[in-house]
């Protein structure tokens, strides 16, 4: 099928004219909309009124005949072009240009005409752009281009152009006309009457041709049968064209260029420069286009080139699989004149049919770029690979068909390597369309063709799909997922469709091994699943699985549950320590979870998780095996749990590590019972650990007063001044150290009192001394604070005799200045502007409830 642009139809057929008294040959024709004008070899113009008929799907012309005028002068009309603006034809005969009224032909009564013409032009875009005006440029038979306004009767002289040889034809547009010479072709500025030369021709073999393309830009006839495009810059922006010998006429129809020789019509692109079509035709005598339309003469008949509807055209195009040129072609459509929608929506389609043809060929590239500029249906693709589409899917294909390839096998004709690129392609193609418009409505049977695509190929962009937002049903899915034994994925499935216990039945056997996929994370991904279903019957009964393969990972599924979570009889606190009683690791976690994670304040709790710690320390101290860094790692986490917490059964831990060596633990549960003597002695007499000590006063009086920080600190002084310990002396040095600490904290006095009298006065000089400092700085600092309040006190009695001396006075008369109610009560509230309220009116002291003024929040 090969491209068809243009068909010739006839407008007046030679039976028509002859009946209409036509004996001579046709010389020259114009249309101007449904009229039609013939110029005859013998002075006769003839007037027909034609309209274009859509017959069957074809288009046919009706002429009707409206008059004839006989010029008298016994010459052919050369040209002839009507201006409907004035309701005049413009006539060239015998190289005179006359006026004659478009519809009975009768000369203007001005009689108008410019004489000593060899051709004319008009000026489609003329400079000065008044409506019942025609600027014509005309060639003389001498060197000379003139430029005329022509109105309603008058030709106006405007401007003289020289040349440097006589023109034989002209075209104009806006300011500059290109002409073909005796012997070459030149581009003259109307203005500056700037002439360029272009090229030069053979005017034996050429016949010369000047025809307007678009703005500024003309198609010239050049040697060599080739058709040069000059724009007024004198520059070429496009190639040549090629076209045959003996060329009589040319015209431009967008997007081609048509070309009449003695024997052919023949179409070419504009764009591509390229034949697309040759219509014979022998005789031919004349050819333009009017407005669009094309009309070609013969000596007795006249034709219409009727355009083929651009639609069929790229039919044609892409029957043949010529893409690149169908797509060029649909691109210059909308400037036909289509609406944009329309062309939007043609143009869509034939990227869409572009796309398959290129699918077919496996030029993936093209294919899927096309694809997704034209949003063709996904389904118009995923259809044509086999089990690929949902089983519920009513989809038809697109009807006329957007392709003709029945099934994907057909192109891949049992090759699995192509078969696997087509694959590849669709899978990439799918993936660039899921979260874009052309997905909407259709998610369902793309991510149905990715899963299964997926899981063909065990990609590692399974898993991802299944995790976030899927539209994969469980009937189309689960038998491909099982073909491929991708549990991991088919387990997903169900949990997305709420099938949670489908899905751990076969995550549970993929932990114990009884079936394999390497896309499994494991163990922790069922802890981490059950940790967040909030399905607790079905936690429950997996919980004891995943306990009996690894505690401390199956401990974590009642730890790590959801902040909102609603509370269940089921995960109760109480209900799951006694479950616990079986899995020592999980208790302890679960039990340091309540009381450092939940911050549970019970009492059972603290004491129960302080018992497991001093039992694991009593455990590993028994075993004379077990390593010292893990003995201290369990005593650090029984000191640290004996300290912080207050709700534990002291008596019942104390009672517990008396009877052992643990004398830091028996030290922090004696402060705990604020028995600190006891506990400092341990301390420093069995311990001697004189930091700890220290470090104990500090511990135990944070957030009490200082009174109780003195104390402790007393305490410890006594401890090492105790006059009943054996090796006292080897204490003297602690003890100074305590007195000369910048944290410890002591009443003078008392201090004094304590210390024996042997020691000497060099020895405390520096206790003393900082004590003396402390003593005045504390009596000035109350000095100081006592003379602040005398003056603050003085500030408060001056202001106070101050409101004094301006009396309020109240009687029945004076409301509320907010509410305007009677001032009943004995309390009321006075604003320095003297604006009176009740107290309940009055919303802040510093701002007046009535005028908005602010009053200082500073203090006087």
């Amino acid at each position: 099928m090969s491209m068809k642009a243009f068909e010739l139809v006839p407008a007046i057929e030679r039976g028509k004219l002859t009946s209409d008294k036509f004996k001579a040959q046709i010389e020259s024709i114009d249309v101007c909309g449904k009229n039609l004008y013939i110029g005859t070899s013998d002075c006769f113009i003839f007037h027909y009124c034609i309209e274009e008929r859509n017959q069957a799907g074809k288009i046919a012309f009706h002429s009707e005949k409206q008059g004839h005028k006989y010029l008298g002068l016994k010459k052919p009309i050369v040209q002839i072009k009507a201006a409907s603006a004035l309701n005049r034809i413009i006539v060239l005969c015998d190289n005179t240009v006359t006026l004659l009224n478009m519809f009975d032909l009768e000369p203007v009564f001005s009689g108008a005409k410019i004489k000593g013409v060899v051709n004319f032009s008009v000026n489609d875009n003329p400079i000065r752009s008044n409506p019942f005006s025609v600027e014509v440029c005309v060639a003389l038979k001498k060197k000379q281009l003139q430029i005329y306004t022509i109105t309603e009767d008058r030709i106006v002289h405007v401007k003289d152009l020289p040349l440097p040889e006589p023109a034989i034809i002209t075209g104009i547009d806006e300011h500059y006309v290109c002409a073909a010479l005796n012997t070459q072709y030149c581009m003259i500025e109307v203005e500056t009457a700037f002439i360029q030369d272009l090229f030069p021709y053979d005017n034996e073999n050429t016949n010369p041709m000047v025809k307007k393309v678009t703005k500024e830009e003309f198609l010239l006839s050049g040697p060599s049968a080739l058709g040069m495009f000059v724009t007024s810059a004198g520059i070429s922006q496009r190639p040549p064209m090629q076209w045959s010998d003996n060329l009589i006429a040319v015209s431009c129809v967008q997007p081609y260029i048509v070309a009449m020789n003695d024997e052919f019509i023949t179409i070419h692109s504009i764009l591509d420069q390229q034949q697309k079509q040759a219509i014979p035709f022998q005789g031919g005598v004349f050819m333009d286009d009017f407005e669009g339309r094309l009309f070609i003469a013969s000596a007795r008949e006249i034709y219409s080139l009727v355009p083929v509807a651009f639609e069929k055209q790229i039919e044609a195009l892409l029957y043949d699989k010529r893409v690149a040129e169908a797509l060029e072609l649909a691109e210059n459509a909308h400037k036909t004149g289509m609406t944009k929608d329309k062309f939007m929506k043609i143009y869509k389609r034939i990227q869409q049919q572009a796309g398959f043809i290129e699918f077919s060929q496996q030029h993936f590239d093209e294919a899927q770029k096309l694809f997704l500029n034209g949003e063709v249906d996904v389904r118009e693709i995923i259809c044509l690979y086999p089990d690929l589409m949902p089983s519920g899917s009513n989809f038809t294909r697109s009807s006329p068909p957007l392709h003709e390839i029945p099934s994907i096998s057909i192109l891949v004709r049992n090759n699995d390597s192509v078969m696997e690129t087509y694959k590849s392609f669709l899978r990439s193609f799918l993936e660039d369309v899921r979260n874009t418009k052309q997905s909407v409505g259709l998610k369902q049977e793309i991510d149905v063709a990715l899963l299964k695509l997926y899981a063909e190929n065990n990609s590692a962009e399974l898993i991802p799909l299944l995790v976030s937002d899927t539209s994969c049903e469980l009937a189309d899915c689960v038998e491909y997922l099982e073909r491929y034994q991708r549990h991991h994925a088919l387990a997903l499935l169900h949990k997305y469709h709420g099938e949670n216990e489908k899905a751990l039945h076969i995550w549970t056997r993929l932990v114990n091994g009884e079936i394999q996929d390497k896309s499994f994370q494991g163990l922790e991904f069922v802890v981490e699943f059950l940790a967040n279903l909030n399905d607790h019957e079905l936690v429950w009964k997996y919980l004891d699985w995943v306990l009996e393969k690894n505690e401390e990972f199956g401990v974590q599924i009642l730890t790590q549950r959801p902040a909102n979570e609603v509370q269940s009889e089921r995960l109760r606190p109480d209900a799951v320590i006694d479950y616990l009683h079986r899995f020592p690791l999980a208790v302890v976690t679960y039990l340091e979870y309540l009381v450092f994670q939940k911050k549970l304040e019970k009492e059972k709790y603290h004491t129960h998780l302080a018992v497991l710690y001093l039992d694991k320390v009593l455990s590993l101290t028994k075993n004379h095996g077990s390593k010292k860094e893990d003995v201290d790692i369990a005593r650090c986490k029984l000191r640290h749990m004996l300290q912080m917490s207050n709700l534990y059964r002291v008596q019942l831990i104390l009672g517990k590590t008396k009877e052992t060596e643990m004398h830091a633990e028996c030290a922090i549960l004696y402060g705990k019972l604020e028995e600190h003597d006891k506990a400092l002695r341990i301390l420093v007499h069995k311990l001697k650990d004189f930091g700890a000590a220290e470090n104990y006063c500090l511990v135990n009086s944070q957030g009490k007063e200082a009174s109780y920080r003195k104390r402790l600190f007393h305490i410890l002084l006594s401890v090492y001044l105790d006059p009943s310990y054996e090796t006292k002396d080897n204490l003297v040095a602690p003890a100074m150290s305590l007195l000369n600490s910048n944290v410890a904290d002591f009443d003078t006095v008392k201090v004094l009192q304590l210390l024996p009298d042997t020691w000497s006065v060099s020895l405390l000089s520096q206790f003393l001394s900082r004590s003396l400092r402390k003593s005045m700085n504390k009596s000035r600092l109350a000095r100081i604070e006592t003379m602040m309040a005398r003056g603050e006190n003085l500030h408060v009695k001056q202001t106070c005799i101050e409101l004094q001396q301006e009396p309020v006075i109240l009687n029945d008369d004076r409301n509320c200045g907010v509410c305007s109610r009677a001032l009943t009560d004995p309390t009321f509230i006075r604003y320095p502007n003297s604006v009176v309220t009740h107290v309940h009116c009055a919303k802040n002291k510093y701002v007046c409830p009535v005028t908005g003024k602010l009053f200082s929040t500073r203090p006087s």
